[in-house]
């Protein structure tokens, strides 16, 4: 188990098969809120969202997830809280 406020701004969040797939904003309720500038292609200019139920565990300012990279992209949310597709 972790704690969220263990979860740090500029953190990485790593998936499960190990690919960097954002940087921490911070976090805001049940949800981490990805940098506007690590969004990845296609979905510049605006801040996306990764629940906090796929958090692993929070070690060495790394936020590893229990979901692979793929899965997690489709897991995203954008500001408004539909999941992006």
């Amino acid at each position: 188990m972790f704690d969220a406020s263990q979860i740090k701004e500029h953190a990485e969040i790593i998936s499960a098969d190990g690919l960097h797939v954002g940087t921490v904003d911070r976090v805001e309720g049940s949800r981490i809120k990805l940098t506007k500038k690590d969004s990845g292609a296609g979905h510049e200019g605006h801040h996306h969202f990764i629940e906090l139920d796929l958090v692993e565990s929070i070690y060495n300012n790394r936020v590893r997830l229990t979901a692979n990279s793929a899965d997690v992209v489709s897991a995203e949310e954008e500001e408004s809280g539909s999941p992006i597709h």
